[in-house]
């Protein structure tokens, strides 16, 4: 039986080309990819971000609902509090300090609130042409915010923030988001309807006692997510569905569940809910490179990498998606494509297993059928032996040894119950008995402070060194296990460089290789290994290189792609 494709394609964008590329994501992609390829395209967007995360209007979001859990007055009494000497803040209050942090706290919340109004009415204004479609769009958009300001009132009267009412918080931004681009659809003669999943989750689904969501769950989603799309996928008239990233309230609140990377996650389901044929994920780099190009010019574009890979560049650094997104897709036999909204003809790069299973099959055939043998040696005619390498900054290593007092094997679950306290996260490790090396990420002045009072109750175990300003360097690779020597050719070449390496450490699943150097050495390693193992220069293990080039390699995946199409059950 031939597979049959559903002509769907799901596209994410994220914030930061939202705000920054509307009119290209509309104009450039998506009508293209409605008219001219003819296919149907549903679009999932993030919240705008003009400039970096930390502006965008999620960030804003948060922190106001952050700071209504610490005020007391509400919006509306803000201007009236200051006037008559914080005397309605202070109801709750017993000194002036506080009464006036109270005042500052509500100022900045309603300062918040009024720039994500602001930029959106204002981008409205400046985006959308035709009147009536400007007029309703900033009519949608001030509803959201005044519901904002509803639950931010309320959580000010209570003092507190439950995990809905932050996911409730938060959701505007991916609505507004989504109003615009379905605005802006329509402005340019694509049609477009904007879909809204706040309702998706029924208030009363209970988790059954589960204290984490599980498969049940997300089969629950997917199968109301095909419900709420059926209208629109078996439609007689194409219209593309406008799709918000945030996917209702979900038990335990959807940050504390899934986190920032949530759009994605509702990409995916939404992939697997529609039967799509690839899920395309947009962002502002041609794909996934051999190492990052801003730092190694020479970096190159791959073609194609499995999902271990991707994983462990998304750990280690790399932005490429979160290896749970990865697996709702991989699952169900759709491949995904990293793509640049500045070069939308660009063929990007395509995550999907290197072993994949006939249709029927519940697991791969045993042995795998490898796609890297007819892929990666008999049509590029070259053997790879690592795929790409990457670098994590704001490391800290933590060197700890016993003061024998402890008993070895208490030894280690005392370190990492302390880690756990204060929510510090290992990379790397490398132990014995008595003598314990991590690597831990500390990316702000939150986690700096954990771990400054982390290590003190550490010191209660033994000697603590604390090594700060490092990063790991990782070479990553699916098929280097296959080869003898290369971890030894890669810390060679460091030595080479004269570059002092503090910890290695290596991966169970033996494709990636990590270790951990200061952090003003990070770019000079990068670009020395990855001359030696990863550039079109190095040596490679075939007879004949004269023929192989980018578009040997590009049309090899495609055809790749094909095949893999007719494999899905």
């Amino acid at each position: 039986m031939t597979f049959v494709e559903s002509n769907w394609i799901v596209q994410k964008f994220g914030g930061t080309s939202v705000g920054k590329f509307p009119e290209q994501i509309v104009n450039e992609i998506i009508k293209v990819y409605t008219t001219k390829y003819d296919k149907d395209v549903a679009v999932v967007c993030s919240a705008r971000s003009s400039y970096t995360k930390a502006e965008g209007t999620t960030s804003r979001l948060l922190k106001a609902g952050e700071l209504a859990s610490q005020a007391h007055a509400s919006i509306e009494e803000e201007e009236a509090a200051v006037e008559e000497d914080y005397a309605l803040i202070s109801r709750n209050l017993d000194s002036e300090e506080d009464i006036r942090e109270e005042a500052k706290n509500v100022k900045h919340i309603r300062n918040l609130l009024e720039l994500v109004r602001k930029d959106h009415v204002e981008n409205a204004k400046l985006k959308i042409k035709n009147n009536e479609i400007q007029e309703q769009l900033i009519q949608d958009t001030n509803k959201e915010l005044d519901l904002v300001e509803k639950y931010v009132n309320a959580s000010q009267i209570l003092g507190e923030v439950s995990s809905r009412t932050m996911d409730l918080i938060m959701s505007c931004g991916e609505k507004l988001s989504c109003l615009f681009m379905a605005a802006l659809c329509n402005d340019n003669n694509v049609p477009a309807r904007y879909i809204d999943l706040s309702h998706i989750i029924p208030s009363d689904y209970d988790l059954k006692g589960n204290t984490a969501l599980d498969n049940s769950f997300y089969t629950f989603l997917t199968v109301a997510l095909r419900e709420k799309m059926s209208p629109i996928v078996n439609g007689n008239h194409r219209v593309v569905p406008i799709i918000t990233g945030y996917f209702g309230q979900v038990p335990l609140g959807l940050l504390n569940s899934v986190g920032r990377g949530y759009t994605d996650l509702c990409a995916a389901l939404i992939a697997v809910a529609i039967d799509a044929d690839e899920l395309q994920v947009w962002k502002e780099v041609d794909g996934i490179f051999t190492a990052d190009p801003r730092k190694v010019p020479e970096a190159r574009l791959l073609s194609m990498v499995t999902p271990d890979e991707a994983a462990e560049l998304t750990y280690y650094g790399s932005e490429v998606i979160h290896p749970f997104t990865m697996e709702q897709v991989i699952r169900a036999k759709i491949p995904i494509r990293i793509k640049n909204v500045s070069n939308p003809t660009g063929d990007g790069t395509i995550i999907y297993p290197d072993n994949v299973g006939k249709k029927g099959e519940a697991t791969p055939p045993h042995p795998p059928a490898l796609l890297s043998s007819s892929f990666y040696e008999t049509q590029t005619k070259k053997t790879r032996r690592a795929t790409a390498i990457t670098s994590k900054n704001d490391i800290v290593v933590l060197n700890i040894h016993s003061n024998k007092k402890t008993l070895s094997h208490g030894f280690l679950a005392q370190i990492f119950s302390i880690l756990d306290n204060y929510k510090l996260v290992v990379d790397l490790i490398s132990t014995s008995e008595v003598h314990v090396s991590m690597a831990l990420p500390v990316p702000d002045s939150t986690s700096s402070k954990n771990l400054k009072t982390a290590v003190a109750e550490l010191k209660k175990l033994g000697s603590v060194d604390v090594l700060k300003n490092m990063s790991i360097i990782s070479l990553v690779g699916k098929q280097m296990k296959q080869f003898i020597g290369i971890a030894g050719t890669m810390f060679t070449t460091l030595a080479e460089s004269g570059i002092n390496i503090e910890m290695i450490s290596q991966g169970s699943n033996e494709i990636n290789i990590s270790c951990v150097i200061e952090k003003c050495d990070s770019i000079k390693a990068l670009r020395a290994i990855h001359n030696k193992l990863l550039s079109d220069n190095r040596n490679y293990n075939t007879n004949d290189q004269s023929a192989i080039n980018n578009g040997i390699e590009v049309n090899a995946v495609n055809e790749k792609l094909e095949q893999i199409k007719n494999l899905r059950i």
